[in-house]
């Protein structure tokens, strides 16, 4: 379903676009002015003329879109006036610095969910329930199977998997910004004090979080290791583009695993090539979705990304929600830590 001609959002070749506010939001292509949910590629593109984001995601942004770019911090539930409308940035429990977007105009109000999550994560803000008239939701993991453990139970698994392998490298593989951080801080909270080796595109993102003050064990890039170094017994932390690259040939006989929720999905782990799969997502899972949705109190839902069409139908039919999928939303490439494959 389109969105309608007048209302306080409209789908543009560029994205999401508010006339009120004359700004995008996570546009596809570069534009005069972006609001930013956050900051993976998918959702942050280079060359727009001013981006307006949470000011956590500074550090990441700068990296990845450059150092001169024109950049507005804002702070969570800061209300902001642009243009002819009232904006406002509200966590969205993603990875660091990752807002729900809020605009209000004209006697509306729009809440565009970007990617979220509902449990508990000590690497970022938690999620903050916000209400609007009309919202945009991501659908990425919405169907009933998928519904998440706390991440302590997944991290205990971790450190027991490679604990239990002494004599060789573990390699887990995660995506660079949010996962592999989040990892972390879930080992750190259920006590590991060992060094983790980090692969050069995760070691390169651990200042962010580290100057945000987020509690972490210690981590060294595997670089700065002696190559005569076997690293048996190591924990070893890699974007999964490096399993099948020539850095993996610097360990011996190592143990593999990938972190995502699609490991939920059985045969995925052997698909992708992986000794052992671990479900740890970034993304709301089903009860999450419908939960968000029912929090906001939306007289219209629009559902993006994903399995669109079965979230929308069970808000319609279960729920009693006027629900649609948005169309031409949610095709755009996605990137190496995109929702796709998270």
């Amino acid at each position: 379903m389109p969105l309608p001609p007048d209302g306080l959002l409209q789908l543009t070749p560029e994205g999401l676009y508010c006339p009120a506010a004359q700004a995008w939001i996570d546009p596809w292509r570069p534009v005069p002015r972006a609001l930013i949910s956050h900051a993976h590629a998918d959702h942050a593109r280079p060359g727009c003329g001013e981006y307006w984001a949470i000011g956590a995601s500074e550090a990441i942004l700068r990296q990845r879109l450059g150092s001169a770019i024109e950049l507005n911090r804002v702070v969570y539930d800061q209300e902001l006036r642009i243009g002819a409308a009232r904006v406002s940035f509200h966590s969205a429990g993603h990875v660091l610095g990752s807002a729900q977007v809020r605009l209000e105009a004209g006697g509306e109000s729009w809440l565009v969910s970007g990617d979220y999550k509902r449990c508990a994560d000590p690497s970022c803000q938690p999620f903050q329930p916000v209400q609007a008239d009309v919202f945009i939701t991501e659908a990425t993991f919405a169907l009933p199977i998928y519904r998440w453990r706390p991440g302590a139970e997944v991290a205990t698994e971790i450190q027991r998997w490679w604990q239990t392998a002494p004599d060789r490298p573990s390699i887990l593989f995660a995506y660079a910004f949010g996962k592999a951080q989040r990892i972390l801080a879930e080992l750190h909270a259920i006590g590991v004090s060992d060094e983790v080796l980090l692969h050069g595109a995760v070691q390169a993102l651990m200042p962010a979080y580290r100057e945000a003050g987020m509690a972490l064990p210690p981590t060294q890039a595997v670089s700065a290791i002696p190559r005569s170094d076997s690293l048996a017994g190591r924990l070893v932390i890699a974007p999964p583009a490096a399993h099948r690259s020539a850095w993996i040939k610097r360990f011996r006989w190592p143990q593999t695993a990938f972190v995502s929720g699609w490991m939920a999905v059985r045969g995925a782990r052997r698909r992708r090539g992986f000794e052992r799969g671990f479900v740890l997502s970034d993304h709301a899972d089903w009860d999450g979705l419908v939960r968000t949705v029912k929090d906001t109190s939306a007289r219209q839902v629009y559902v993006t990304h994903g399995k669109a069409d079965s979230l929308a139908r069970y808000l319609r039919e279960i729920e009693g929600i006027s629900a649609e999928p948005l169309e031409g939303h949610g095709v755009a490439d996605r990137g190496e830590d995109g929702a796709e494959m998270d």
